[in-house]
């Protein structure tokens, strides 16, 4: 009987080592995708399942700016994305903005329909958007061509690939700057009032109806930017939204609902789990570990692995 080799041990876990790191990368840009929604969440309890559809758009948003300015040659293979990505951030974050003030504001509050009316509003709003960017965009998988995806920085066995690198380095800039933004600015301080009490933030002067436009626009605009850096390596269409629709909820979930902070790290937990059950799993059962961690957590902690019952934003 053949029994395990010291060398089989070792290529083991430098798969596994090399799956964290892959794990991290990837997990950032899915925490950045995820703060979008756990900050609408937090601030207006709005179910928003239209959520991953913005993303498209933002995906979308960012080949077109980059394809109309020349490619990769206009500012460099770092710049060009990341001007792809705040550019899409912007004009998916005001259309957002806009969507919330036109519709989703006559459904927020109890008497207006409740829950059931902005589930079905979200909804409307998806197929809406998927639907419209098939006929607007067609169904043939686009991608954001940059070298950074091919290239990757080697640190011993371990290989750090230049482009997911450059979209982690990116979503962690935007979710501290979001982070800073909550905790200085008057605007950030008087949504995180509204989520706590909006009623009470109306008697200390605060704009509920304002605030929300704006907190609804800026978490759209965050899941855009994380939808433009996801496009440097994955083929996008108009439905591909479907594809990340329960990776997202998953991450806020365990994270902690209404928890901007939570949702960040259940980004990171998802992208760690679906890279390292790789090592051990085809790469077709890599969701379904992600759903029975979802299970088991919200099994044992049900106000998700990093937030408290009673936390908001």
């Amino acid at each position: 009987m053949t029994g395990i080799s010291w060398d089989d041990v070792s290529f083991t876990l430098e798969l596994l080592a090399q799956a964290v790191v892959s794990g991290i990368l990837i997990g950032g840009v899915y925490a950045l995708m995820s703060v979008g929604l756990g900050l609408i969440f937090g601030l207006m309890r709005v179910i928003n399942f239209a959520q991953p559809d913005f993303m498209m758009l933002g995906m979308y948003a960012a080949f077109f700016v980059i394809t109309a300015v020349g490619g990769m040659a206009f500012a460099g293979p770092v710049a060009t994305p990341l001007m792809g990505a705040i550019v899409a951030a912007i004009a998916v974050g005001l259309l957002g903005w806009g969507i919330h003030r036109v519709l989703l504001s006559r459904v927020l509050s109890e008497k207006q329909g409740g829950q059931d009316a902005q589930v079905m509003m979200t909804l409307g709003i998806s197929m809406l958007l998927q639907n419209g960017g098939r006929m607007l965009f067609g169904v043939d998988p686009l991608t954001i061509r940059t070298p950074l995806s091919s290239q990757a920085w080697s640190w011993d066995f371990l290989l750090f690939n230049q482009g997911k690198a450059m979209a982690f380095a990116a979503a962690i800039v935007l979710t501290i700057g979001l982070q800073l933004f909550m905790a200085r600015t008057r605007t950030g301080k008087s949504m995180r009032a509204a989520a706590d009490n909006p009623e009470a933030a109306v008697y200390m002067g605060v704009n509920v109806a304002r605030v929300h436009r704006i907190g609804f626009g800026l978490g759209i605009a965050m899941t855009a930017a994380a939808g433009a850096l996801i496009a440097t390596w994955t083929p996008f269409q108009p439905y591909i939204g479907l594809d990340f629709l329960i990776l997202m909820y998953a991450s806020v979930v365990l994270g902690g609902l209404g928890s901007i902070t939570g949702a960040f790290w259940g980004g990171m937990t998802i992208g760690l789990l679906q890279q390292v059950s790789t090592v051990f799993l085809p790469i077709q059962l890599q969701n379904m570990v992600v759903f029975v961690a979802f299970l088991l957590i919200v099994l044992m902690r049900p106000q998700g692995l990093f937030g408290r019952v009673s936390e908001r934003i």
